[in-house]
């Protein structure tokens, strides 16, 4: 494995994406920047039932330390409070609101 993803941050193309076997966790390649070489880190994204991302960007996680700290910060139930608030003010978007319990005989 270590040298798949040696090949990748030697050969990949920037932001390029490698499937995990863990459905929605990738391993992605930044470009080097300023005085950092490029890197890899893994990209959290949900995935459709096909397996691609959802999302354009998923969270992108670069050490095991920002894992922990997004793990603590996501894990406070004061995010899922305010997420909750927010659902409540913004407007729906098409395709994402709740459905509607009407049922159609046929």
């Amino acid at each position: 494995m270590s040298e798949k993803l040696s090949d990748f941050l030697e050969n990949g193309k920037d932001w390029g994406k490698l499937k995990t076997t863990v459905p929605g966790v990738f391993v992605l390649k930044l470009p080097p920047y300023k005085s950092s070489p490029g890197r890899l880190a893994v990209e959290i994204n949900p995935v459709d039932a096909s397996g691609n991302p959802t999302k354009r960007r998923g969270l992108i996680i670069r050490s095991i330390e920002e894992c922990r700290t997004f793990r603590e910060l996501l894990g406070n139930e004061k995010v899922e409070n305010l997420l909750e608030m927010l659902e409540e003010v913004n407007p729906q978007t098409p395709g994402r609101g709740k459905r509607s319990e009407e049922i159609i005989e046929i």
